[in-house]
């Protein structure tokens, strides 16, 4: 059984049994092995060229494979299950393409600044919470993605609270 912390997405036993790694005994272990995929999609995404359209189901769920499937084997797939946290399960293809929808328009008439920009479309990724694991940190790489290769603005600095990492490290699953 893993350990969340406060107001964390829990996995389903099915969820969990997709982690490639049966070594891995601690949320530390695990939040290491994945922020090291996360470097190896960055890299990937700047050798990318295939992608003329970012804003997609086929990049958002390749994004998503890319930061997370070398530890998760339903990475890039979209979640099975309802989870504490985001729409119905059957709604997650009709949000996500409202969402697509809004932020094509938004980019095209140049409708908000950089920061309401990135506020409002992170914020509705999340609450649609496409995926098991790892919906918060996608959202806000595929957010600068969004600024920096669709808008040619900066990427945005988020500032991330880890104030339960204290007794994350030695917390066995």
């Amino acid at each position: 059984m893993m350990n969340y912390p406060p107001g964390a997405t829990t996995l389903d036993p099915n969820e969990l049994a997709g982690l490639k790694h049966p070594h891995i005994e601690t949320r530390g272990e695990l939040d290491e092995l994945e922020q090291q995929n996360i470097q190896e999609a960055f890299t990937w995404l700047n050798r990318q060229r295939k992608f003329k359209n970012y804003v997609s189901v086929a990049f958002l769920l390749e994004l998503h494979r890319q930061c997370f499937g070398a530890v998760w084997s339903w990475a890039g797939h979209f979640r099975s299950t309802d989870k504490n946290i985001g729409v119905e399960l059957l709604l997650i293809r009709t949000e996500l393409s409202k969402l697509f929808d809004d932020t094509n328009y938004w980019i095209k008439h140049n409708t908000y600044n950089r920061e309401q920009f990135a506020a409002r479309f992170h914020h509705r990724l999340v609450k649609i919470h496409p995926f098991p694991n790892g919906n918060v940190r996608h959202s806000r790489i595929m957010t600068d993605i969004l600024l920096e290769k669709e808008l040619g603005l900066r990427p945005i600095t988020f500032h991330i609270d880890q104030s339960w990492a204290v007794s994350k490290t030695s917390a066995r699953y």
